[in-house]
């Protein structure tokens, strides 16, 4: 054996002990997702849920969180404070302990908490590990105590302060730069969470205040969350930029078989099922034994409805499930004592205990409902049946999508210029606007693994067409061949099977102005409502072309944004008297040659992406229902906030 293995042998010395919160610094991906943005965000969720399992124990009412100037988070809550007497066992205040040791804290005692938010049970000290800073201030039994933190380790003992006649807690925190690729909060990201905290949790006021934005007057941005109606209103809410077919929001509350459960819904004149499931606070998007419940319970409750009314005796058709869910907007909320979750990102509930109480509850809520409101109830039934019908239309086009053509023998897309490479993993593909960019992107790619795919003008607007509608579009059949995945199984008509997938990267690459902005967003509408699982899975990503071309002599550089073309500009011109410098506005793809092209918006080594995430289901789901949707003025009123140069053309 050479000295090089002997060196490498395994032996007890090689075993490292991470002591106190090292394993999270060491590997905080594992306790908070990543340490990206949606990582950088969820640690404010994890300081808010502490003060939101008060709120649920009856024991606080008001959650107040400031994005502050330096970017440092404050939450405070007037609940009953951490409790900072000495700790029998570990001989430190439990104020300390609650701070700096993993799985510690008075979620873990049923007789403190009976239910508690946070998807991982390792709260505030995973926040105190990740912090460069933290201070924790402890209003309780007439006293105002203090600890303060670095990287989690404390840099004092607990400390008497001042005097207080309050109770609660007030976290100030500022994540570790070196541990986050960003450190910079998005208010919008933040606020979407505290307004479905404030729905699921009805009664608590929670304020959000952006330090960093001031007016003239000095008076700070502030968005107030408050919710007497809880659920019911969450669903209005959802709602609101759809047409409603019944006036009314279904609701009920109430424990069954001493499970808590709160469920509100509504029907309207979408071709789309918008389910919310939340347990303990924890949006489940994977579904699980509560979401079972619901459909379990609607479905046979509707059903046996529309069967007693002799409704569906005229119909040869037969009803399925997913009949009964198109077009309805629904959320259930349940409070499990011990949750177990399952799935790939452990937001799918597994406790099987939890089906009957929820299929209970909403059987007894719908069939109350149907027989004291049997004008509204025949709509349902009739919108029930109208989907049955184009569900059967929509599984001969898509079977039509799926079926290979014996002429072409691969049945891929005639306009597809697909890459050598077979590994999806290593494949990438580019739906491009236009066949003209899509020649230009043609030339200028690395066949070896970009395929290109050019679009012709704006696909079908799917958040306003009926299904099989979807499936006879031209471009969307060719969108789902290309990608090589199936549509719909045996079990479930809407299931997407990836296995067959070619490539895992697919790029959206559009011209750089608003007609470029719209189909982005129409391919992302499809993608969200038909194809989440690729977004889920990270698969959808959108190019960034430059926007502009700065050039003076033989120097010239691109620019993406207008700040950076001014600094282009200065740089260019230098401190001399020579002539103003060219600047190029790029309208269109068409207006780079290939090698622009691949040097800006295509090479790898070069190129910025922009990766499509689902932070917020919830949020994502309204605002691509206000985008696309009938209803003007709310979308006028979202483009005149978030686009200030674009001209509104409605």
């Amino acid at each position: 054996m050479s000295e090089e293995l002997k060196n490498q042998d395994y032996s007890a010395d090689n075993i490292q002990i991470l002591e106190g919160l090292e394993a999270v610094r060491k590997r905080p991906a594992m306790y908070i997702g990543d340490v990206g943005l949606k990582g950088l965000h969820h640690l404010v969720y994890e300081v808010v849920d502490n003060s939101i399992d008060e709120a649920m124990g009856g024991h606080c009412d008001t959650i107040d969180v400031f994005i502050n100037e330096d970017e440092s988070i404050t939450v405070k809550d007037n609940g009953r404070g951490i409790p900072t007497g000495m700790h029998t066992k570990e001989k430190k205040s439990s104020l300390e302990i609650v701070m700096t040791v993993l799985h510690a804290g008075g979620k873990f005692d049923k007789d403190t908490y009976k239910v508690s938010g946070g998807l991982h049970g390792v709260g505030v000290s995973c926040v105190n590990a990740l912090s460069i800073h933290l201070s924790a201030i402890v209003h309780r039994e007439g006293k105002i105590f203090q600890q303060e933190y670095s990287t989690g380790k404390p840099l004092y003992d607990v400390k008497e302060i001042g005097v207080s006649d309050l109770t609660g807690t007030h976290v100030t925190f500022k994540p570790d730069a070196t541990i986050f690729d960003d450190t910079i909060y998005n208010y919008d990201t933040l606020a979407a969470r505290m307004r479905e905290l404030a729905f699921l949790n009805k009664g608590i006021h929670i304020s959000l205040t952006d330090l960093r934005n001031v007016d003239d007057n000095g008076k700070a941005m502030t968005t107030m969350f408050h919710s007497e109606g809880g659920l019911r209103e969450f669903a209005q809410y959802l709602d609101r930029n759809r047409e409603a077919i019944i006036s009314d929001v279904i609701y009920f509350e109430g424990e069954r078989d001493g499970i808590p459960v709160e469920v509100a819904l509504t029907y309207n004149n979408s071709y789309t099922e918008n389910i919310h499931a939340y347990v303990n606070n924890i949006n489940t998007h994977e579904g699980g034994t509560h979401l079972s419940g619901f459909r379990r319970g609607l479905t046979s409750t509707l059903k046996k409805y529309a069967t007693d009314s002799g409704m569906l005796a005229r119909e040869k058709i037969e009803i399925d499930g997913d009949d009964f869910r198109e077009g309805l907007t629904a959320v259930v909320s349940v409070k499990v004592a011990e949750p177990q979750f399952e799935g790939q990102t452990k937001t799918k509930l597994g406790n099987r205990e939890v089906t009957a109480p929820v299929s209970q509850a909403v059987s007894e809520m719908l069939t109350v409902y149907l027989e004291e409101h049997p004008a509204e109830a025949r709509l349902i039934v009739e919108k029930v049946i109208l989907a049955a019908r184009a569900r059967h239309a929509a599984r001969k086009a898509r079977e039509m999508v799926q079926r290979k053509n014996v002429l072409t023998g691969s049945g891929l897309p005639g306009k597809l210029a697909d890459c050598t490479e077979k590994d999806p993993a290593l494949c990438e593909v580019y739906f491009v606007e236009g066949d003209s960019a899509g020649g230009t992107a043609k030339q200028g790619r690395d066949r070896m693994f970009q395929a290109i795919m050019p679009l012709r003008g704006k696909i079908l607007n799917v958040e306003k067409a009926m299904h099989h509608k979807i499936f006879e579009n031209e471009e969307i059949k060719n969108i789902y061949t290309a990608l090589g995945v199936r549509i719909g199984t045996e079990e479930d008509s809407k299931a997407l099977n990836l296995e067959k997938l070619r490539y895992h990267k697919v790029i959206i690459m559009c011209d750089a102005d608003v007609d470029g902005s719209h189909i982005e967003t129409l391919i992302l509408t499809f993608f969200f409502r038909f194809m989440k699982e690729m977004i889920e899975n990270g698969y959808i990503y959108i190019a960034t072309p430059p926007l502009y071309l700065v050039k003076k002599g033989a120097k010239s550089s691109y620019a993406w944004t207008d700040i950076q073309r001014d600094r282009l500009i200065q740089e260019l011109k230098g401190s001399g008297t020579e002539s103003s410098v060219n600047v190029q506005r790029y309208k269109g793809l068409g207006e780079m040659n290939a090698e622009q092209l691949w040097d800006t918006t295509m090479n790898p080594e070069f190129r910025t992406l922009r990766q499509v995430t689902i932070e917020n289901a919830a949020e994502c789901d309204q605002i691509f229902s206000m985008l696309m949707g009938d209803d003007v003025p709310p979308r006028r009123e979202f483009i005149e906030k978030n686009a200030k140069y674009a001209k509104i053309d409605l």
